[in-house]
């Protein structure tokens, strides 16, 4: 299994999804699209492609020129029936693909919170490991609305379009389900002037948020990898 992971901004790393990927053994080539890093023109060569999140919009053409060009080739790959996943900004560009709509600045969702099963997830081989309303992580102020065709499975309070699947193999997830304990601590650290202004506690319950929400969102973020993995596999 070969899996292209494109980072869209520094510290993005693969987290649970890069775990699960090992465990398989799979061959992970990594661009840095952020750095100028050239993308592949063809999925060929390729089983499945990650796009991983970033503080940019998926609209910001102007400052990262490479974003046309990465949302054409999610599509190439879905439509060459390959797996694609979207995580965060990730899942906006999948949107972008396909022709739902970017919304941007809405209020910041942050921090551990719930993401609930919609009906279709109960029988999709990733989102079934959503039984019922699970903490993960959040960090975003975009959303989307869903291209025509989507099959819509996951919400949140605040934000209705948490994740969807495109076809059978392209998953678009707005939640940070690949922020491992680890990731979240290193994002608080290096973030804190991006964080205070809409969490002023954070850094104060930061230790106990990893060792009680952060456990259990780590649980539920591995084992939806793992799905994913497998999923790839299948195709």
């Amino acid at each position: 299994m070969k899996i292209l992971a494109v980072e869209n901004y520094p510290d993005s790393p693969l987290g649970t999804v890069g775990t699960a990927l090992r465990e398989q053994a799979a061959d992970i080539d990594v661009v840095q699209a952020f750095k100028g890093d050239p993308l592949p023109e063809t999925p060929n060569g390729y089983d499945g492609l990650v796009m991983l999140g970033g503080a940019q919009n998926a609209l910001a053409d102007d400052e990262y020129p490479y974003l046309p060009a990465l949302a054409g080739l999610a599509r190439d790959f879905g439509g060459s029936g390959r797996a694609v996943l979207g995580i965060c900004l990730g899942s906006q560009i999948i949107a972008r693909a396909y022709g739902g709509e970017n919304v941007l600045d809405q209020p910041v969702e942050f921090g551990f919170r719930t993401v609930a099963p919609r009906p279709e997830a109960a029988d999709d081989p990733v989102l079934a490991a959503l039984e019922e309303p699970r903490l993960t992580f959040h960090w975003h102020k975009d959303t989307v609305g869903l291209p025509e065709g989507a099959v819509h499975l996951a919400s949140s309070e605040m934000t209705p379009n948490q994740a969807w699947r495109i076809g059978e193999n392209v998953y678009a997830m707005q939640f940070h389900f690949e922020a491992s304990r680890e990731v979240v601590a290193h994002w608080s650290r290096i973030s804190g002037e991006h964080i205070t202004p809409h969490t002023p506690d954070w850094h104060d319950r930061l230790d106990k948020e990893l060792a009680t929400n952060g456990a259990e969102a780590e649980f539920f973020g591995l084992e939806l990898a793992r799905r994913w993995v497998r999923h790839v596999g299948r195709n």
